[in-house]
């Protein structure tokens, strides 16, 4: 099997005043999907991240968090 095809996605969560942010990180290929949904709507925006991602996350307020919540939002379920 190719190692791309075996990938345990990472999610984390942050909170600020009316605003949430979820991200779902590879972290092989260290990409990043981002939704932020606030009371304007939500948004989805891609990004690349380093080795150090985990702490730099951290450091920035995000929680450890599911994958459920992202990809509910990512669906437009919620």
């Amino acid at each position: 099997m190719a190692k791309d095809s075996n990938i345990v996605h990472q999610y984390f969560r942050k909170e600020s005043g009316e605003t949430m942010i979820l991200v779902k990180v590879n972290p092989i290929q260290y990409t990043a999907a981002e939704i932020t949904v606030s009371a304007t709507g939500t948004e989805l925006r891609e990004f690349e991240l380093d080795e150090e991602f985990e702490k730099e996350l951290a450091a920035n307020g995000y929680q450890p968090a599911g994958p459920m919540e992202f990809n509910l939002y990512l669906s437009g379920l919620t």
